[in-house]
């Protein structure tokens, strides 16, 4: 019986298409942990020449970052701001015009 006959073939098409499967998720698998490893421990990363590619670490970066998360910070705040003030406009439109009318008059005091 000849081992490359078309029935040889097909009959263990399941276990070369597995083997296959198993041996690629493998090589990612292993690519994915040694990726991993080298950033962890701070190795350079390789770009696809292969090329070691190292975070820039300069003043100019370091002050970008800085005034980014100056601006951040400023934008957060005046988001909150908004929110409260949303809030208050949320109220006033939800609220039945009677209790609005009735908390207005409350808060200009008692009547001459």
């Amino acid at each position: 019986m000849d081992p490359f006959t078309a029935d040889a073939v097909t009959s263990s098409m399941p276990l070369i298409v597995g083997a296959g499967s198993v041996i690629a998720f493998c090589a990612i698998a292993g690519w994915i942990f040694t990726t991993w490893l080298r950033v962890r421990h701070g190795y350079p990363l390789e770009n696809s020449w292969g090329k070691a590619v190292y975070p820039q670490k300069n003043e100019e970066l370091s002050e970008r970052i800085k005034l980014l998360s100056q601006e951040n910070a400023q934008l957060r705040a005046e988001l909150g701001a908004i929110k409260d003030r949303l809030v208050n406009v949320e109220r006033i439109v939800t609220d039945s015009s009677l209790h609005l009318t009735n908390e207005i008059e409350s808060l200009r005091g008692p009547s001459n």
